[in-house]
């Protein structure tokens, strides 16, 4: 009973949800590499199975964290929040720099990003606390319509913060995002969301969408921390 409690608590607390459909764009994918077209339907799937925590709906259909991108990024940079804009102006004084980056340069330093904390929205996972870093093997994108991208901030070379950001039709979704502990209130992690919104502006034609997971299920912190970059929740229609 508690858990049926909850759970209508939290979908009250999301009712009026706007809605939107989001095309991921899979018939343009088949002339691109196997990994792509893979990436796409395993997401599409994803979206279809059952919330872990609110077994009545589906994973990725009420509550997901989402951004409706405006045309440029100067628009973006007035929609987040006043802190925002002070973190991001913050770390470009101090000296940072948000750039498309090649994960399998920078091992060494998401090592040290994943081992300075042991703690992140829950426990870390082992591999994650020792800094035992996978390179990525999957091939180079044929298309401007399907591609994991890796983004990160940087200050003289050395890499402060990262994310694997999965790029499909109209969708840029952050899969995975890790900031230095130490170096957290120089505003890195604030330069990176945001800069990814800049690039999908500025470099993707298709993409609509920016997501950041979802808002059900996610403790008031998070939410509250993904409202300041201008995500919301969303009823989601997922069109392969």
């Amino acid at each position: 009973m508690k858990k049926v409690l909850h759970f209508w608590k939290e979908i009250f607390k999301l009712r009026g949800m706007p809605k939107v459909t989001v095309a991921l764009m899979a018939d343009k994918a088949n002339s691109n590499e196997l990994f792509y077209q893979k990436m796409v339907d395993e997401y599409y799937v994803y979206t279809r199975k059952r919330h872990r925590k609110f077994p009545l709906i589906r994973h990725d259909q009420y509550g997901v964290a989402l951004l409706v991108l405006p045309e440029t990024f100067d628009e973006y940079f007035m929609m987040v929040e006043g802190a925002a804009r002070r973190n991001f102006k913050k770390a470009k004084r101090l000296g940072y720099e948000f750039k498309k980056i090649v994960h399998n340069d920078f091992i060494d330093d998401i090592s040290e990003i994943w081992k300075s904390a042991t703690v992140r929205q829950g426990e870390v996972p082992v591999h994650i606390k020792e800094g035992r870093v996978t390179p990525m093997t999957h091939p180079e994108s044929k298309t401007d319509v399907h591609d994991y991208c890796y983004y990160g901030v940087l200050k003289d070379g050395k890499l402060f913060a990262y994310a694997g950001c999965m790029i499909s039709g109209e969708l840029c979704a952050i899969e995975h995002i890790y900031g230095h502990a130490k170096f957290q209130s120089d505003g890195v992690v604030p330069m990176l969301i945001m800069g990814i919104a800049g690039e999908m502006i500025s470099e993707w034609d298709n993409v609509r969408f920016y997501t950041y997971d979802t808002f059900l299920g996610a403790g008031e912190t998070l939410r509250r921390f993904k409202k300041k970059f201008g995500f919301k929740p969303y009823n989601v229609k997922w069109k392969l």
